[in-house]
């Protein structure tokens, strides 16, 4: 492993700014990595370490009323250190303290690890978000449904290949929350839509880069192009010597797992993604003050052709994570998904509809598991209830995993606090295996298998000797304080059965003198204790109780809510020092135990990997089950076909009183553009978005709102909605459609699903028909499936010459409103064949508007005199009609050859049917062309 005491130089650049080298040269230094006073961190940590992996600290906040023991960490002075580190290792990687403005010597310099900020980095306390972390709690989710579930813990390393290698782009990516890296080496174009499109996925904490990158005046377009899209992200650069492939592959060697060691095969020639794996490890332990122990870490390498693309801009045009309308609600496909009853498969689903699968293998193992869960009620309810109760194991692992440099009361707290989650977790597993021991499907018996590991057995039995078996994870820092005092069993340490002993008769004496004091002063007071205040007395009660409606001088630190008093006493301060003092004494003996026992189980302890995985995956597909139970939903199919029968918008119907209009769609590589018109608010964009959402939904393993649906696997999806201008970019609404019409161009293969929704509105006419058409002939070249939505009625006439186009509308009706004496327009939002035979509807929707009567007049006789000019009824070549019959009936056999299922009999009718439909067409152009000819 490589030694942090041979450290890289940091230099913190603004996101929106080139790194000056007056900046690195001027700017003040300071080391983030600074070692820690113990017994002194800040409370912060302190409540968070009573919160278990997936919930809120905040709850330690809570008072209750209790004469149970306690503790209350934020309020440890700072005191002589009770510990000191154990682990030679972590000795001899520990980096010596660098104090603000020390002196320059080369010497220092060189062998210091230091950040450089410029002025605004430095003034800015949001780009300095790793004040906030922890070595030993990391962060924590408030909730699986909750949107902080997914607040940013990912930090990124990127390097760029240069000269012919230019191009070439290694990532190596580690969540906070979990000990796994995932490494990545791609190829990409000069848009580097990959880069931004995983970056985004990913939401990263920051983004490390090498200093090369952003030579001022000579920054690299993919330096450039980062920083313009995150400009809201932590970016750090690195000495370019750090990204070193050689030591990347040590770093593997020295830390992956023996379960995930192919991994080295995958990556021995990936020399980019080696390279950013060197920088990141040594960045990450550098500002975590805390080193990864050997072989604790799951590192996988994942090409980006095992999940489909979706890029930002079209996730958030389909608000597959957010709502467009309002952030806060879940009126999203997560929303529509998400019954995860963990932050783990909370954090699974969330990645998985942002990388839908793309192996109709895996996807379909999935479905099976869904179909299997809905059809046993028993194993449904069963496993539900056994997910439920398991935390975070993945942040739980990386806490487990991580050896800090340096021991202080917080870190003993933490290791107490989550080695009782790790039995609590532990004793999980055979509920779970028990429930999942009669499965059938492969995907679930795989599960079943993995949970037979004889490693959870010993790694619970060694716990159990000396861990209570009645230490269990609890709800409130109060019930968690106790816990950790009595977590280790009596007869184990003598001093530690008398701090405890110590410990018991302060919080008894606290008890006994709240009562005297009720007693003294004939009031209802109550213990209660808070992580902020300790033990501290409450009451409840009207002020007319009170002489002269106020409380004894001897009560302090007085605050009322209502009726609620909450207040101490001197002498109750000086029982809480006392406490606290007993409390640390406990703490650092058992934190000895602790770490003896932790020692002896970590070579065992790498199956939680295979459990996390186990719980999160089968979190994520419980979650389908239960949503498909909610609607009328349908296993999806997978050929080469996309037909959706009666699907509808699975957002909408959320929003919606009543069940959406249900429209059918049937695509093929014979029929594969489709042009959809008709009036304003008929449906088309809602039809487009419903499109896309049942083809990721389909493709991460759930059922689809259709009563039938069959779908091809498409690798990337575009979508072009959105009609915002971006004040950011400097772009106008139409500038904004070029750009994102450009990159649609650029990345768009066979294997794509493309909705574009009214291109060209932002110049105008003749333009933006003409740049709808050069587009559609541009995509027609391709076997992608496109849908496009349009209001230029003229585009419809591209069918007489590209027969793979097919042009579909939305009906309306008209109906008198006999109080207005007018025509109004019924929205029935059902898709027909054919182009709309409504004309000047963008007048009848003005009209309802309530624009004034004259203005509407006028505008009708203007559009009426520019039609009758520039509108040419055109009627396709009878030649052409033929062909096009010929063509349909050719796809329709290929299609047939390929899919058909049917037993011959059947296959036999449905043969002879198309062919007497291509008799009636062919006679039909035939009496055409003889009309022509006379």
């Amino acid at each position: 492993m490589l030694r942090p005491d041979i450290s890289p130089t940091f230099s913190s650049v603004p996101a929106a700014s080139p790194c000056l080298p007056e900046a690195r040269s001027q700017g003040p230094r300071y080391n983030f990595g600074l070692q820690e006073t113990p017994l002194s961190r800040p409370s912060a940590q302190a409540a968070s370490a009573s919160s278990p992996p997936g919930t809120s600290g905040a709850a330690g906040d809570r008072s209750g009323s209790s004469s149970l023991p306690g503790h209350p960490p934020s309020a440890l002075p700072p005191q002589g250190s009770y510990f000191r580190n154990k682990r030679s290792f972590a000795e001899n990687t520990h980096a010596s303290n660098v104090t603000l403005g020390t002196s320059s010597s080369s010497a220092r310099d060189s062998n210091y690890p230091q950040i450089l900020k410029s002025p605004l980095c430095a003034g800015n306390p949001q780009r300095s978000g790793y004040k906030s972390w922890t070595p030993q709690m990391g962060y924590s989710a408030t909730s699986s449904s909750a949107v902080s579930a997914h607040s940013p813990s990912v930090i990124v390393a990127v390097v760029e290949g240069r000269g012919l290698a230019r191009g070439e782009i290694g990532m190596a990516s580690i969540d906070l929350k979990s000990p796994q890296i995932v490494l990545s080496q791609f190829a990409d174009n000069t848009t580097y839509a990959k880069v931004i499109t995983k970056l985004k996925i990913l939401s990263p904490l920051e983004i490390i880069m090498s200093n090369t990158a952003c030579v001022v005046g000579n920054s690299t377009k993919l330096f450039t192009l980062i920083t313009e899209n995150f400009k809201n992200v932590n970016f750090t650069t690195i000495q370019r010597k750090y990204f070193n492939e050689t030591k990347g592959l040590e770093y593997i060697e020295q830390l992956c797992i023996a379960e995930f060691n192919t991994v080295l095969m995958e990556v021995q020639s990936k020399y980019y993604c080696l390279a950013a794996v060197a920088a990141l490890l040594k960045y990450v332990e550098f500002i975590q003050n805390s080193v990864y122990a050997p072989k604790s870490l799951k590192i996988c390498f994942q090409g980006s052709e095992q999940t489909a693309m979706i890029d930002s801009s079209s996730a958030q045009n389909l608000e597959l994570l957010i709502n467009n309308q309002d952030s806060r609600n879940n009126h999203t496909l997560f929303g529509v998904l998400n019954y995860t009853k963990t932050p783990g498969g909370s954090r699974r689903l969330r990645s998985n509809i942002l990388e839908p699968l793309v192996d109709v293998e895996t996807i379909n193992m999935r479905l099976d598991c869904v179909q299997e869960l809905l059809q046993d009620e028993e194993l449904f309810f069963g496993l539900q209830s056994v997910i439920a109760r398991f935390l975070d194991t993945e942040q739980l692992l990386s806490v487990l995993v991580q050896i800090p440099k340096q021991d202080t009361v917080n870190v003993a707290e933490s290791k107490i606090t989550n080695l009782i989650y790790l039995k609590h977790t532990l004793e999980l597993v055979d509920p779970l295996k028990i429930t999942l021991k009669n499965c059938n499907t492969p995907l679930l018996r795989a599960y079943y298998g993995s949970l037979e590991d004889k490693r959870f057995g010993i790694i619970l039995d060694k716990i159990k000797t000396v861990i209570n078996d009645d230490a269990r994870y609890m709800k409130g820092c109060l019930n968690m304080r106790t816990q950790k005092c009595y977590a280790v069993r009596s007869n184990i340490n003598e001093f530690l059965d008398i701090a405890r002993r110590t410990y018991t008769e302060i919080v008894d004496d606290i008890a006994g003198m709240i009562t005297q004091l009720a007693e003294k002063y004939s009031l209802p007071l109550r213990t209660s204790f808070s992580s902020a205040r300790g033990f501290f007395i409450q009451m409840t009660t009207d002020c007319t109780v009170l002489p002269n409606d106020q409380l004894p001088s001897e009560f302090i630190k007085i605050s009322k809510v209502k009726n609620s008093y909450s207040f101490t006493s001197a002498d109750l301060i000086k029982m809480n020092e006392r406490c606290q003092e007993s409390l640390r004494e406990i703490y650092h003996m058992t934190y000895m135990i602790v770490c003896k026992l932790l020692s002896e189980i970590y070579e065992h302890i790498h199956c939680l990997y295979k459990l996390s995985d186990t719980v999160s995956m089968l979190d994520m597909l419980l979650s389908f089950a239960h949503a498909c139970t909610l609607s009328d939903y349908v296993r999806p199919e997978f050929t080469d076909t996309l037909a959706i029968k009666q699907g509808w918008h699975p957002i909408l119907e959320r929003i919606s009183v009543e069940k959406p209009v249900a429209n059918n769609t049937y695509i093929t590589e014979g029929s594969n553009f489709f042009i959809i018109t008709g009036p304003n608010m008929s449906g088309k964009s809602t039809y487009l978005k419903q499109i896309a959402l049942c083809q990721i939904m389909a493709q991460i393993g759930s059922y689809v709102p259709a009563e039938y649906s069959s779908f091809r696997i498409a690798e990337q999806i575009f979508t072009r909605i959105s009609t915002d201008d971006d004040i950011e970019t400097n772009s106008s609404t139409f500038m904004k459609e070029m750009k994102e019409v450009a990159y649609i161009l650029h990345n768009a293969n066979d294997k794509s699903l493309i909705l574009i929704d009214e291109l060209g509105r932002g110049t105008n006419t003749e333009e933006g028909i003409g740049i709808c058409y050069a587009v559609c002939e541009h995509l027609l070249s391709l076997k992608a499936f496109t849908l496009f939505a349009t209001h230029f009625l003229e585009l419809c006439q591209i069918d007489v010459l590209y027969p793979n186009v097919e042009n579909m509308h939305f009906e309306v009706q008209h109906v008198k409103n006999t109080s207005r004496n007018k025509e109004a327009i019924l929205y029935t939002y059902k898709l027909s064949k054919g182009l709309t035979e409504e004309k000047n509807y963008g007048l009848k929707a003005a009209e309802v508007s309530s624009l004034p009567p004259s203005i509407v007049l006028d505008a009708k006789d203007i559009t009426t005199q520019i039609t009758r000019q520039i509108l040419q009824n055109q009627r396709s070549a009878p030649e052409m009609e033929r062909q096009r019959a010929v063509y349909h009936l050719a796809t329709r056999l290929v299609q047939t050859a390929r899919n058909s299922q049917l037993d011959p009999d059947s296959l036999r009718t449905y043969l002879s049917n198309l062919k007497k439909k291509y008799e009636v067409d062919f006679p039909r152009a035939e009496q055409d062309s003889e009309k022509t000819e006379e």
